[in-house]
């Protein structure tokens, strides 16, 4: 299996031997170092290998392993490190261990490809994990690119060159032999200015004196070919020998390298050669932390001369000259241009104002977020949150220092969603800190202390969110908005149910709903959320057939929204309110629904959960061979959030017979058999679950 290996957007050009070498050390060994200078290609030789490592298993010249591909440059410091690795392997860790054992345990047992890219800001957190992985999972490789080695031990450093130079004086104009930096150089050339290649007199010496200029590295090749939808090659080929013999005599060619010397040309004249504009858009955009939409882009960077509407034609004209690139429908900048951006953003005076605007963009952003949580809208901002996960951190970190209630509050309105996602690491470290930060009562705080809570729960900590329970319902009691003492009551009645007490639980949100009006009930999710404490309870109490009657009535309510994860939770209880009255067929056709919504949303949490109820609902048409097979499906999920089969108390009873039932059926070996095939690929599997019969 691939793990959202990057899209190639250009075509491969040269590294043959390159190739050839990396090959043979990641079979040799299980930690490969590709490192140097920025630009030079690192990053496209590993992907490159990585798909060949991943053809080779799909094709079955391999042995079966997966690939993971962990983008490492959005990363302001080490303390997402482990997060974002867990995240690339399919890990959304839902308990109390340490971020690194539980990405331990979950890599102890399979074989696959590890590619961690953009290693050399967090290199010694990188060297940490890297050690401990390779210790705990002996079917794991490790390739990684760096400007500089890790230092663990048993680490095969290959230092990748630049490309290879035709074998005369390129100056001379008399280029002869093979040149892999001139092969590139046509090939981008002929991309993005065809024109320009086919009007060149005399193409490969003017091209050839370029690859010599900017010694075979191969971003500054890419950014001078660029430059050919303005100029001729041999134009191109004179700026950069004036520029280059500039840079020399201003920085001294012994202390800045060749290479370096080639990246920074290129990189500057594209500089020099964008409009007024598009450079302070540059410059803007350094602060963008991960892949953004044209929208992003002009919320963020529009002000003072930059108008919204200048913005994307800045954009265009970035995109025309390689220094952003247009990736899966989003903007990327590569770490090297996005330095020299941050570069200018300094020079300019502008560090603190574009920083507090992204900051201000992205709390805007997690309003918006949350104030459409009852609406069809909800799948959507699940992918908007998720997307913008690594500048949604970079905002907290700032907000923390600059401005703690608005951090505070930026956490309260994501954590709900990253709960759901599986980032509940950062979700609690976020809300703590803020909470700690800014301790002033009101709705803020009350919200902060109800994501907190449902995280605390989540991770199995049942004592601890009871008393944040207790301390979001006295915060709650000073708010004079209802939201917060709807969604105290909610949290409340959610620790009862979990701690076996469902009478209470029904009281806790009966009362508050009692206490609110009902059109703000009815307008509030907190008080969807309450109505659906009140199912689960009457479930609980054995009050069925008035459980079975609310939970439709609330499922309407959620269809006519459009609303999805209270929706998915009601039909979680609906099939087990089916089960319970022998009613399997219901019970598989709510668990379906079930999975279904919980798929839209990304819920792994939710989606074991729909799992082991279609396992007990086939059990119960007496499909044996498919509930063993659905458990399998479902243990594996279960695997993902870290935590052994988990659910409301009268889940547990439910799931055992079913499994007593499937396996007595089929004998312990064919059960054992069915459910391991189950567990082989869960997304199939789960295509497998959502097919009726």
């Amino acid at each position: 299996m691939v793990a959202s290996l990057p899209e190639e957007q250009t075509s491969f050009v040269g590294r043959r031997a390159d190739l050839a070498r990396l090959d043979q050390a990641l079979t040799e060994h299980r930690l490969v170092t590709l490192t140097g200078v920025g630009g030079v290609g690192k990053s496209r030789l590993a992907l490159r290998s990585a798909r060949r490592v991943s053809t080779a298993t799909a094709s079955g010249r391999g042995t079966a392993a997966d690939v993971w591909w962990v983008e490492l440059s959005p990363l302001m410091g080490d303390r997402l490190l482990v997060s974002r690795i867990a995240g690339a392997v399919g890990l959304a860790d839902h308990t109390l261990r340490m971020p690194v054992e539980a990405l331990c345990a979950w890599l102890a047992d399979r074989e696959g490809l590890l590619v961690l890219d953009s290693c050399e800001h967090v290199v010694s957190s990188c060297r940490e994990v890297v050690t401990e992985v390779l210790a705990a999972a002996p079917g794991v490789r490790v390739l990684a690119t760096s400007r500089r080695r890790l230092g663990v031990r048993g680490e095969r450093v290959l230092a990748v060159a630049p490309l290879r130079l035709a074998a005369a004086d390129a100056d001379s104009g008399d280029a002869a032999g093979d040149s892999d930096a001139l092969d590139l150089f046509t090939a981008r050339a002929v991309e993005s200015a065809p024109g320009a290649y086919a009007a060149a007199v005399d193409w490969t010496a003017a091209a050839a004196r370029i690859c010599a200029r900017l010694d075979g590295v191969p971003l500054a090749l890419e950014l001078a070919a660029a430059q050919l939808r303005r100029h001729s090659v041999e134009e191109v080929a004179e700026q950069l020998r004036y520029r280059r013999a500039s840079l020399r005599s201003a920085s001294g060619a012994s202390v800045v390298p060749a290479r370096h010397r080639a990246l920074r040309t290129t990189i500057g004249w594209s500089h020099e050669l964008s409009t007024p504009l598009a450079r302070l858009l540059w410059a803007r955009m350094s602060v963008l932390r991960g892949a953004c939409d044209a929208a992003t882009v002009q919320k963020v960077c529009a002000g003072g001369p930059l108008t919204e509407d200048g913005v994307g034609a800045a954009l265009v004209e970035l995109a025309e000259q390689s220094v952003i690139t247009w990736r899966s429908g989003h903007w990327t900048m590569l770490d090297t241009v996005r330095e020299y951006g941050r570069e200018w953003l300094r020079k300019l005076g502008e560090e603190r104002y574009a920083v507090d605007r992204h900051a201000a963009y992205f709390l805007a952003l997690a309003r918006g977020a949350d104030a459409a949580w009852l609406s069809r809208e909800q799948p959507a901002w699940y992918g908007r949150v998720s997307l913008a996960h690594a500048d949604l951190c970079a905002a907290l970190d700032h907000l923390l220092v600059n401005a703690p209630e608005r951090a505070l509050e930026l956490a309260g309105c994501v954590g709900f969603y990253w709960s759901c996602c599986g980032h509940l690491h950062e979700a609690r470290d976020y809300l703590e800190r803020g909470l700690l930060e800014h301790a002033d009562a009101g709705p803020v705080r009350t919200k902060a202390l109800w994501a907190l809570g449902v995280v605390l729960l989540l991770q199995g900590e049942q004592e601890a969110a009871a008393q944040v329970a207790r301390e979001c319902e006295q915060a709650s009691a000073h708010d004079v908005v209802p939201e917060g003492r709807l969604a105290a009551a909610y949290l409340a009645g959610l620790t009862y149910l979990m701690s076996g007490r469902p009478l209470v639980a029904l009281h806790k949100a009966e009362r508050a709903i009692a206490r609110t009006p009902a059109g703000v009930v009815a307008r509030s999710p907190s008080g969807m959320r309450c109505h659906l404490v009140r199912v689960f309870a009457l479930t609980a109490l054995g009050a069925l057939g008035d459980a079975e009657e609310l939970a439709v009535e609330m499922r309407g309510v959620c269809e006519e929204m459009g609303e999805s994860w209270t929706r998915s939770y009601l039909d979680y209880q609906l099939a087990l309110i089916a089960l319970s009255q022998d009613r399997a067929l219901d019970a598989a056709r709510h668990a379906r629904a079930m999975l279904a919504g919980k798929r839209r949303l990304g819920d792994r949490f939710g989606i074991a959960l729909g799992l082991d109820l279609l396992a007990a609902a086939c059990a119960a048409q007496g499909q044996s061979e498919r509930a063993a097979f659905m458990f399998g499906a479902g243990h594996a999920f279960w695997r993902t959030v870290g935590h052994p089969q988990r659910g409301t108390p009268e889940l547990a009873p439910v799931r055992e017979q079913a499994e007593r039932t499937a396996r007595a059926a089929l004998g312990a070996e064919s059960y054992a058999l069915a459910r391991q095939r189950g567990a082989q690929d869960i997304e199939s599997s789960l295509e497998a679950a959502l097919r009726e019969g």
